[in-house]
């Protein structure tokens, strides 16, 4: 017994090599199957293409099918214990999906009428097949992602290089004859991709003559993926479907969606994109109940246009598929409560991931309190104080004392100049929807170029400031604009302490508001003074609203982008893409990171007034 134990132990040590090497084979020829599978449906659906061309990506799906077929088959014979333990209950189903495409490959078609031919039908389709392997596709490419997390990669590099590649692939995307009506530049394929998956909505084109319906499903999913952020997504779809991230992995991932602990690392990526598809759901039939019957359209473009504006509103991307945005005829006139429902799905996606979690939480305690009295008949009297945490308090005050500010100012000083002529009930409305739009949306229902010196002022605060942390919009967050008055209160106060609602805030918390601010102004007053020399006819407000809007990816404009040439749309696009990664993570992952010391140099003055 023992002479076999060590035979299967040596023949174990020495199998296991060869093992390990054809799994990382064939995971490669898996992902490069993966990519070719999207580039084939792309070029597919894209382009009009001839018999022969249809031929040969059927070839190409078969083949990604079998180098599919061969991994889970290989990985389930040659590693079973390995295998049952990383994949996860979904993964098991879509591995038996996949080897339910093998009936159609032994079985001939029954001869006969009835479910069963119906079924081998189905197996035999090719929609069945082709979303079954985008699925799979989608899978390898996100745990390819996680896993470089676990090879010690810098977190804020893969975060900017997977925006940076979702970027170039709609730039493709949107280029294929298919997604425009007669054509467009790379540039503008480049912007128009950049400002959707940067959720910001400044446009160098005319949407809504220039995109097909293909071109806007597009669109739409360029801004559904940069609003939920890239490593949200490929997080979820690795953990949830494949269940083998490291615990470095799910480290930095608990840093990117500001989970409180491992444990609710999972929970807190299904609660992001649960309350995504929920609020955006409620938005999209919100707004086809105010919009039924009176735009022209049948039921299919009504709930289209619904689902397109409400994602487009939660993720604060500003696209409209109607011409002059939301200032169209269509809906200017009797649709007060589409631009009351659009405010709110704004603010919805502004205020930030965590605040929705602790609204749950919130909600889930109080319904358990409910549920015992109704249980015991005896009502739980204690008080518990901290139900709302901190970041919680700060961005709803905050955010509530910009958009009441943000209301009156413009209402003050439209009321009698962009809004001359509405009535007193519209005039409102729209001073709360302008107000709401730089938080940072970017849709119009004004012409801005036609507002006031002061109004504009307004909006450039507005939309400097943004809204909050781990939200679909942009600017400096109105946590950093928080802790940062809050540190210039206590400056002025005489205090060494930052204390708010009881507690104090942390050192670091200030450190980063701080340097937040400062690089802010930095990054603006570099792109406005090189688009000043570029464009030297601007004025140098349009320059320093279209460059706030930009960096905040709120999508306001003087009517200056379509106008730029080539060069400044580039840096307009960068300042985008600048704005949606983050100041602090860009430059954390081009920034070589100082190793902590244990030393400490001694302490000195500087004279500052």
């Amino acid at each position: 017994m023992k002479i076999y134990h060590k035979f299967l132990l040596y023949q174990n040590k020495w199998i296991h090599p060869y093992v390990r090497m054809i799994l990382g084979i064939m995971t490669s020829l898996t992902y490069l199957a993966s990519l070719l599978l999207i580039v084939g449906v792309v070029y597919e659906h894209g382009f009009t293409i001839s018999a022969e061309e249809l031929r040969q990506l059927h070839l190409l799906y078969r083949g990604v099918w079998t180098v599919f077929m061969a991994d889970v088959t290989l990985r389930i014979l040659l590693e079973y214990k390995d295998t049952r333990r990383t994949f996860s209950k979904l993964t098991w189903i879509l591995t038996v999906l996949l080897y339910l495409t093998l009936v159609p490959v032994i079985f001939h078609r029954p001869e006969e009428e009835g479910a069963i031919l119906q079924f081998w039908d189905f197996l035999h389709g090719k929609t069945y097949q082709v979303v079954l392997l985008l699925l799979f596709s989608f899978l390898n490419i996100s745990n390819g992602l996680v896993r470089l997390l676990g090879r010690r990669t810098n977190p804020s590099l893969i975060l900017a290089v997977s925006f940076l590649i979702i970027i170039l692939v709609g730039t493709g995307l949107l280029m294929l004859p298919r997604c425009t009506v007669n054509g467009i530049s790379w540039v503008d394929s480049l912007f128009i991709s950049t400002s959707a998956v940067c959720v910001t909505g400044l446009t160098s084109v005319d949407v809504a003559s220039t995109f097909t319906p293909a071109g806007f499903v597009v669109i739409i999913l360029l801004i559904q993926i940069g609003g939920l952020g890239v490593m949200t997504l490929t997080s979820f779809f690795a953990m949830f479907f494949m269940g083998n991230t490291s615990l470095y992995n799910q480290l930095v991932v608990r840093d990117m969606v500001s989970s409180n602990s491992l444990n609710s690392l999972l929970s807190t990526l299904v609660y992001i994109l649960v309350f995504t598809l929920a609020i955006e759901g409620a938005g999209m039939l919100a707004i086809w109940s105010d919009i039924h019957g009176t735009m022209g359209m049948d039921l299919q473009e009504e709930l289209a246009f619904s689902a397109f504006h409400a994602i487009s509103a939660f993720c604060n991307a500003g696209f409209s598929t109607l011409p002059g945005n939301l200032g169209n005829p269509l809906v200017m006139t009797g649709h007060n409560p589409f631009y009351i429902y659009i405010s709110l799905l704004i603010i919805l996606g502004g205020i930030g991931f965590p605040i929705l979690v602790n609204f749950k939480d919130i909600a889930v305690y109080h319904l358990r309190r409910v549920w015992n009295f109704l249980r015991t008949w005896n009502w739980d009297g204690r008080r518990f104080y901290h139900l709302y945490d901190l970041n919680t308090r700060i961005v709803l005050i905050v955010t509530f004392l910009l958009l009441l500010f943000g209301t009156a100012g413009i209402a003050l000083f439209e009321w009698n100049a962009s809004f001359a002529g509405m009535s007193v009930a519209d005039k409102w409305t729209q001073a709360f929807f302008n107000a709401a739009c730089p938080r940072t949306a970017g849709f119009s229902s004004v012409d801005l170029a036609g507002l006031g010196v002061q109004t504009l002022l307004v909006y450039l605060f507005l939309m400097w400031v943004g809204s909050g942390s781990q939200s679909t919009a942009g600017g400096i967050k109105v946590n950093a604009f928080a802790v940062v008055v809050l540190n210039l209160v206590a400056v002025l106060r005489g205090t060494d302490r930052v204390e708010v609602f009881g507690r104090e805030l942390s050192y670091d918390s200030i450190r980063r508001s701080n340097a937040t601010v400062v690089m802010s102004f930095g990054t603006l007053f570099l792109f406005v003074f090189v688009i000043s020399i570029l464009e030297p006819g601007v004025s140098l407000m349009a320059i320093t609203f279209e460059c706030v809007s930009a960096l905040s990816t709120v999508g306001s404009s003087l009517n200056l982008t379509p106008s730029l040439g080539s060069d400044s749309k580039l840096l307009v696009a960068l300042l985008m893409f600048i704005g949606r990664v983050g100041l602090i993570t860009l430059m954390l992952g081009i920034i070589k990171q100082k190793k902590h010391t244990k030393y400490q140099y001694p302490s000195g003055q500087i004279i500052i007034n």
